[in-house]
C-alpha cells in the first residue's frame, strides 16, 4: 500500500497520512505499544492543521492560542507490527466555537486497527483557559467538511 502524505480523501473530509511502524514502536510481543497509537493520531493531526495552512507554532505566535486533547475514547481493534506500512486518518465530526471533535481511524489496507474519537479544546498560551478557535481557522475547518 503506498500512500501519499497529505492525501485527502477515502470519503470527502477525511485526512489520510502515512505511518510506517519501526522496531521502536512495538513491545516485547512484537506488535505496536498500545500508547503509540495515540504518537500516530497525533501526528496526523498535526499534519491534518498543516495541510489545512496552520502550523501550530505559528498559532501560538500569532493567535496566542494552541490546541490540546481534552478527551480521547478509543478501541484497540486489531495489532500492528513491525514493518507495516498504515493509514492514519482525521474526520471532522463536530466544529464548535471552542472545541473541535474529531473522529481518527488507524488501518492497514482496509482492516482497521484502531479507531478514536478526539476531543480538542482550544486554549490561550498564557493561561491555559479555554477560548475561541480564531476565525481563519473555523473558516478554513468549516470550508473542508
Amino acid at each position: 500500500m503506498s500512500i501519499k502524505p497529505g492525501t485527502r480523501n477515502i470519503e470527502p473530509g477525511t485526512f489520510r497520512w502515512p505511518v510506517r511502524v519501526y522496531y521502536e514502536d512495538t513491545d516485547l510481543g512484537g506488535v505496536v505499544y498500545y500508547a503509540n497509537y495515540l504518537k500516530f493520531m497525533e501526528r496526523a493531526r498535526t499534519e491534518w492543521l498543516r495541510v489545512l495552512g496552520f502550523e501550530q507554532t505559528a498559532l501560538a505566535r500569532d493567535h496566542g492560542v494552541v490546541f490540546v486533547v481534552c478527551s480521547l475514547a478509543i478501541d484497540y481493534l486489531k495489532p500492528a507490527a513491525f514493518n507495516d506500512e498504515l493509514a492514519v486518518t482525521v474526520e471532522l465530526e463536530k466544529l464548535g466555537a471552542g472545541q473541535i471533535v474529531l473522529m481518527q481511524r488507524i488501518a492497514r489496507g482496509a482492516e482497521a486497527l484502531a479507531t478514536a474519537s478526539v476531543r480538542i479544546a482550544c486554549v490561550n498560551t498564557a493561561t491555559f483557559r479555554p477560548v475561541r478557535i480564531p476565525g481563519p481557522v473555523i473558516a478554513r475547518i468549516g470550508n473542508r467538511t
